[in-house]
């Protein structure tokens, strides 16, 4: 096709959706034109637009391992569910795991859903790609103790079934033979429910009628045979209940010849197979009927497919100039649906702990970027905890997409990059809320091993009852824990690699603390800065304004009654991120973009030389970015420049883009008032 032609197409097309978007439409009705109208004229889509090319790139991009454990990999631990869980959580599960004959025809003899996982590459930086499994490894799920492994982890924590993905063709199943496992397997007490997966299977991997590789082809004696067919799972003892009645999900009821009718036909069979009454529910991945109006009982809402949050496309550093995909903000998604009313009819909510499917569609996928566990966490706190807070318990079903979409990075399952994280964020999720402890941590960074028994001795001196943190290199621990012992001080000393100055440990500790539901941190470091001679006084003027021993108590009470404070900094250290930008300007953009930040505010401010009282809630959106410890560079006594020296820059726009605001310790209740001075005595304005 010309490019003529093509760009005719495209404006037609943009012309058409913008008169669609424009016409008042009931939401059923609008749903249903708009999944025909994709069918024909959807290739006439434009491409969304284009990323940022030609930008520096980080040369050890290359050398990045994509089973890297992040900041905030969380291990497999024990830990109880509630006595009585607050609702059942329903996970979806894709069996495609295990090679069949159809997938060999399709796509080469050996295919599974694993080959998909690991061809994808990362498209832009920051593109979370390939995504790993972890724990469970690339299992073959014609193993049968796979299963019962993945039943006893999604029970430990708080799944009550998983929805099993079911795809039968007019009478032909596929990827059947778990399923049928599972079934004979006795020694599974998970509970269960099908979800018939009624569209075309097709290259695209997208439902739509291009490039079909079996079709369906629905009709009153197909309902029959299908109904039929799935009658082992319905009366099999683990099936999934709502009032006594066995669950089952249909994916698309509208390419259903007639949904109500089809209903009709399943629950006269039902009943008259012994079976009983049935609970048929559908998804609201594509239209969103009332399903009362289809002959339903109740309806799934499954994100991301029924939301369109802002996209990212044009702020990404594209690796491939090439990319044409569609990249969206994770976010933005779960702050629409987390506290969306529910509608009249019955309604099942769902929650999404990620999206990106680039592993079908390489190059083309469509991407939500900046899905993280502890939101994720919070979405499903607030789902179960706030939307079905007038919900009989026993009707309290809430879908997650999914247990193991790997492909499309819908995934609760242990990765290699996060670990058990997505599973303690549900496990945590169900438990009641519990006020973090009162008083506050105070987490030292001690590489200058000579200055620690100073920052022991303020701790000390301030007479603060405080957690105390130390994160230290491996070789210097011994050494470390002698100095903490020998001054008195009760302290944990957690070892880390020496890379990233104090920054990337402090990120590790923080992480680790906001995970055990501390709040209040005081950060410090055993600063030398050998390359001025004032280094020692920089390090003694803010330890003082934040922990001398008249100070510490009143910034800390000033902190618990001001809780929309997220950062304090010592007075005369807070200074604008413009003035001192240095060598930093191109690691700063790239660091804004991957941490999903608005562009740099003239205005901005940080805490120079990284010493301050922080809300750990505050320091979410650097947290939740989850960095890779690689991509902080080795130490060769840099002045400028590194990712560390970034992030120290960006930490004040972090806790603005959280919602809270910074100060400094001048405006704390009987603060002495110093002058500025002209010219800020530690750092030259660059």
């Amino acid at each position: 096709m010309s490019n003529a032609a093509s760009g005719a197409r495209q404006l037609t097309f943009s012309v058409l959706r913008a008169l669609f978007r424009a016409v008042p439409l009931p939401a059923s009705l609008r749903d249903r034109l708009r999944n025909k109208g994709l069918d024909s004229i959807g290739s006439w889509s434009p491409a969304p637009p284009r990323g940022r090319t030609g930008a520096p790139t980080d040369g050890a991009r290359a050398l990045q391992r994509a089973d890297e454990r992040a900041i905030g990999y969380v291990p497999a631990q024990d830990a109880p569910l509630p006595a009585t869980l607050p609702a059942t959580l329903v996970a979806f599960y894709l069996p495609q795991f295990h090679p069949f004959t159809e997938n060999d025809t399709w796509w080469g003899k050996g295919f599974t859903e694993w080959r998909n996982v690991c061809r994808a590459l990362p498209q832009f930086e920051g593109h979370v790609q390939p995504r790993l499994p972890g724990d469970l490894g690339f299992y073959d799920l014609r193993v049968p103790d796979v299963m019962r492994s993945q039943a006893r982890l999604a029970a430990d924590h708080g799944i009550g079934a998983f929805c099993f993905y079911f795809y039968w063709f007019s009478g032909r199943t596929l990827m059947e033979q778990p399923l049928r496992q599972w079934l004979a397997d006795s020694t599974i007490s998970l509970p269960f429910c099908l979800c018939w997966a009624n569209e075309n299977w097709t290259r695209r991997w997208d439902g739509r009628n291009q490039d079909v590789l079996i079709g369906q082809q629905h009709s009153e004696e197909d309902d029959l045979a299908f109904i039929a067919h799935v009658a082992d799972y319905l009366r099999d003892a683990r099936a999934l209940k709502v009032d006594g009645r066995p669950v089952l999900l249909l994916y698309r009821p509208q390419l259903l010849p007639d949904p109500k009718a089809t209903a009709t036909r399943w629950r006269r069979w039902c009943r008259d197979n012994g079976i009983g009454e049935i609970h048929l529910a559908y998804v609201q991945s594509f239209e969103r009927p009332d399903p009362r109006d289809i002959g339903f009982d109740a309806a799934v809402e499954f994100p991301p497919n029924i939301a369109a949050p802002r996209q990212l496309n044009t702020t990404q550093f594209l690796l491939n100039p090439g990319y044409e995909g569609d990249v969206r903000d994770w976010r933005e998604l779960a702050a629409q649906m987390r506290r969306a009313p529910l509608p009249a009819y019955p309604l099942y909510p769902g929650v999404n702990p990620g999206w990106d499917n680039e592993a079908r569609r390489p190059g083309r996928g469509r991407v939500l970027l900046h899905a993280s566990p502890r939101g994720y966490g919070d979405w499903l706190r607030d789902t179960v905890h706030e939307r079905l807070r007038e919900t009989p318990l026993a009707q309290r079903l809430v879908f997650v997409n999914a247990w193991n979409e790997w492909a499309e990075s819908a995934v609760l399952e242990p990765d290699a990059r996060l670990g058990h994280a997505w599973l303690h964020a549900t496990r945590r999720a169900l438990q009641p809320p519990v006020a973090p402890p009162a008083r506050p941590c105070i987490v030292i960074h001690a590489w200058y091993v000579e200055t620690l028994q100073e920052l022991l001795q303020a701790v000390l001196d301030s007479r603060l009852q405080a957690r105390v943190v130390i994160t230290t290199s491996h070789e210097r621990n011994q050494e470390v824990q002698a100095i903490a012992l020998a001054n008195g001080v009760e302290a944990e000393v957690w070892c880390h690699d020496n890379q990233g100055r104090d920054i990337l440990p402090f990120l590790h500790a923080a992480d680790r603390l906001l995970q055990e539901n501390e709040s209040l941190v005081l950060k410090l470091h055993t600063k030398r800065s050998t390359h001025r001679d004032n280094g020692d006084q920089w390090r003694r003027d803010m330890v003082e304004a934040l922990l001398g021993p008249s100070r510490a108590a009143a910034n800390l009470a000033h902190l618990q009654g001001h809780p929309d404070i997220g950062l304090l900094a010592p007075a005369g250290h807070l200074l604008p991120v413009a003035d001192y930008l240095g060598g930093n300007s191109a690691r700063m953009e790239r660091l804004w973009a991957q941490l999903g930040l608005d562009s740099l505010k003239a205005d901005a401010q940080f805490a120079s030389g990284s010493m301050f009282w922080a809300r750990l809630e505050a320091l979410r959106p650097l947290l939740d970015a989850h960095l890779l410890p690689s991509a902080f560079e080795p130490e060769a006594g840099q002045i400028d420049g590194t990712l560390a020296h970034a992030i120290e820059r960006a930490t004040g726009s972090v806790v603005i883009a959280a919602g809270y605001r910074i100060g400094d310790t001048s405006q704390v209740a009987g603060a002495a008032v110093v002058p500025a001075p002209t010219e800020y005595p530690f750092a030259r304005r660059r």
